[in-house]
Order: structure tokens, then sequence, then C-alpha cells
């Protein structure tokens, strides 16, 4: 069976979690949620770069909300959530053997982090194509934060000035519908 070509970078982790010891697990479980501490920094962040974009005249710009799974298309519900089954007996009895954890993890703290740094990188590809129309090798990826004009499209004299590959980028330089 051939592999799928965008998996060629994948990172191993499967294959080496029952390697670790449970101390190297229980740290690394730590860790994961240690950074729930800085997210109302990031989301102070995200707003404000969404309200920045908004000032300036900025139209149509998502909202976190739009990058949010919908509720209704989790898999599992609290009458369903499966958990894992502990063979230690230091671990038979952790939290992350509960219904409530998986819920947690899987309906809460997933969804809405990966939603709010997505939403994050998204505007923050907004505002990159807004100040900054000069290509480079990492453009391509700022596709999904495309604006209809950029700063330097605005004006003709330093519309002139741009590379010609600058002056016809399609992520920063369309006509509004209006």
């Amino acid at each position: 069976m051939k592999a799928c070509d965008s998996c060629q970078d994948r990172v191993n982790i499967g294959y080496n979690y029952t390697k670790r010891s449970m101390l190297s697990r229980g740290v690394g479980l730590l860790f994961i949620y240690l950074p729930i501490l800085t997210l109302p920094f990031v989301i102070l962040s995200a707003y404000l770069t969404y309200w920045s974009l908004r000032l300036v005249g900025g139209e149509n710009v998502k909202t976190w909300r739009d990058f949010i799974p919908d509720h209704s298309s989790h898999r599992y519900t609290y009458k369903s959530q499966i958990t894992m089954r502990s063979y230690s007996f230091l671990t038979r009895f952790s939290f992350a053997q509960s219904k409530l954890y998986w819920i947690f993890n899987c309906n809460w703290y997933c969804p809405y982090s990966v939603a709010l740094f997505e939403w994050h990188t998204y505007l923050v590809k907004v505002v990159e194509n807004w100040w900054c129309p000069f290509t480079h090798e990492r453009k391509k990826h700022y596709q999904d934060g495309s604006i209809d004009q950029s700063f330097w499209h605005i004006s003709e004299e330093n519309k002139a000035k741009l590379h010609e590959d600058d002056r016809n980028n399609p992520y920063f330089t369309d006509t509004p519908n209006k």
C-alpha cells in the first residue's frame, strides 16, 4: 500500500509512546495542558488583530466562530464517549480514564484551541497581505488570507513602484465587489 503524498513528513509518536516511561508520558501530558494558561493572551492578541483589521476598513473578516467545528459534527456524546482502559494500578483511577476528561478534551479543549490558533494564523496572513504585498517563497501559504487590495495598491503612485509580480498577485489585487 502506497503512503499518502501529504503524509511524508508526519510526526512519529504512536510507535514510540509505549516505549516511554510512565513518568515521561505524565510530564508530557502536563506540558500539553499548561499552555491553557496562555490562552487569555492568545485570545487577546487575536481579537486585537481582528479589531485592527476592522478599524482600518476590513470587511468580511472571519471570526473565531468560523473556525470552530459544528458541535453536531462531533462523533461522541457524554453517553457514547469511549475511554481508555488502564491496566496499570497507578493509573486505573486517573482522571484520564473518565468520560468527563475525554468530553472536555475532545469537545472543548482541542477544537477550540485549534480553531483559535487557525483563526489567529488567518488574521496574521490577512495583515501580512494588507501591509506587505511583497512576494516571497512562503507567500503561497497566505492564500487563505486573501484581500481585495493591499495598502500599496490603493495608491496608483505606490502601485507603480511595485514589481510586476507584486502588482498582480491574486492574493491582494482583486477589485472589491461593490
